[in-house]
């Protein structure tokens, strides 16, 4: 297992590109098993997940070729429904999140997917009901294997539907957006996800020869066409990437240019960090992050403490909850952060509380954070990653603190962030890994 070694207080300067976005890959690479044609998807990260995705697209039986760096070409002409049966498709799912997006493209493709409950990181119940609802209503039936704890699906004449979602689950309305593109009729999904990982799928299917209206709304209309063609897509930069590079040049009171930020798709992400009263400019599609011995955390107007809370687009991403908490600690002033979606993602805070932070965990989805205006700097300490999220935040955390901090189980770092310590190493940060 493998360990970040971070001396903390280093300056960041220069200038860092984000990465492509890590959700809109494991959407867009499912699509690909909806048409025999070539798909060629450019910008891909060279992330843990993203590159266990697509091996198993190849050992589905899709054709993979690198054509450059985070360039692929995908042809899912014949595929493997033995492997689809194995063990090791099991088991592969089993270890992969994002595999649950295989289920609508398969099904709507082969007409049955018998599929392993997905892992993921551990924030907490993340339940499958939308998924599976979204396949029962286009007509499909499923049940559960005891023997191969694995659900079966069944449904070879899919047929649109309206249907009202009981969240607006990203990766549920993604799921069900596969599966309509190719059922008989129309699909209307209300209350859907809309977040722009969503808007690219539904653009890059249409591309295909997709009918899909609505795109960027709550409310979309599918009506279902008999095949799909090739494509090319490019993906977006990473908007977590984005907010985590912002975190740590406030943290780190740096100067700092986020090159090609993708500013039009980043919602409300820059201003929930100036309510921190972190100062961020535009320079065209680029961020820059001027350096700040001190920024201030807003109050509400009527003088109450701000509140930050995760929401669905176009509200904050849950994603960037943990920076903005560590963030907040070196900022004056206090803030409560409200983590609703996952009752386990704050749970990280007692690391930072061993590093004095000022930080009251009300409850597992709610922490009070008071800031100490960089009148002391976190100290050192020794932490283990339980998720993706949690992992940067430690980081950013270990950047700005006083000695040498590590951060153990780092792959769970590496599942989402390419490369993570030479890109942050060129700009100024020091950061060693340790197997």
């Amino acid at each position: 297992m493998a360990s970040f070694i971070v001396e903390g207080g280093h300056k960041l300067h220069g200038a860092i590109t984000p990465q492509g976005a890590k959700n809109e890959a494991l959407q867009v690479l499912c699509a690909v098993l909806l048409t025999q044609e070539t798909v060629v998807i450019d910008n891909l990260p060279n992330i843990l997940d993203v590159n266990n995705l697509i091996d198993l697209l190849g050992s589905i039986g899709v054709t993979v070729e690198k054509l450059a760096k985070g360039k692929f070409a995908f042809t899912a002409a014949n595929l493997d429904t033995a492997y689809l049966r194995s063990a090791d498709f099991l088991k592969k799912c089993n270890k992969l999140r994002g595999s649950v997006m295989l289920i609508g493209p398969l099904l709507a493709r082969l007409g049955e997917v018998t599929y392993a409950k997905p892992g993921g990181d551990k924030i907490g119940r993340r339940r499958l009901d939308t998924h599976f609802q979204g396949m029962v209503n286009l007509g499909a039936t499923f049940t559960y294997d005891q023997d191969l704890l694995a659900y079966h699906f069944e449904g070879k004449n899919l047929k649109g539907a309206y249907m009202l979602l009981d969240e607006a689950s990203v990766t549920g309305t993604a799921n069900i957006i596969m599966a309509s593109v190719l059922a008989k009729g129309t699909t209307t999904i209300y209350n859907a996800a809309c977040e722009p990982y969503v808007q690219q799928l539904c653009r890059m299917l249409n591309n295909m020869g997709a009918k899909i209206s609505g795109v960027g709304s709550n409310l979309l209309t599918i009506e279902g066409v008999k095949s799909l063609h090739g494509a090319q897509h490019k993906l977006l930069p990473d908007m977590i990437e984005v907010g985590s590079f912002i975190g740590m040049a406030a943290i780190t009171g740096s100067e700092l240019r986020i090159k090609d930020a993708g500013i039009r798709d980043l919602g409300i992400i820059p201003d929930a960090f100036r309510r921190l009263g972190i100062r961020i400019d535009e320079d065209g599609d680029d961020l820059v992050i001027p350096a700040q011995e001190h920024y201030q955390i807003e109050s509400f107007l009527d003088g109450s403490i701000l509140t930050v809370a995760d929401a669905p687009w176009p509200g904050l991403t849950p994603d960037l909850l943990s920076v903005l908490l560590v963030v907040a600690t070196q900022a004056k002033g206090s803030v409560l952060i409200h983590q609703k979606m996952f009752e386990s993602r704050l749970f990280f805070v007692d690391k930072l509380i061993d590093m004095g932070a000022q930080i009251i965990l009300c409850d597992p989805h709610r922490a009070v954070v008071i800031g100490h205006d960089h009148t002391r700097q976190l100290k050192r300490n020794n932490m283990t990653s339980p998720d993706i999220r949690a992992g940067i935040a430690m980081l950013i955390a270990a950047m700005s603190a006083d000695g040498i901090s590590k951060i153990d189980h780092i792959d769970q770092i590496d599942r989402g962030y390419e490369d993570i310590e030479h890109r942050l190493n060129a700009i100024g940060a020091c950061i060693k890994r340790e197997d």
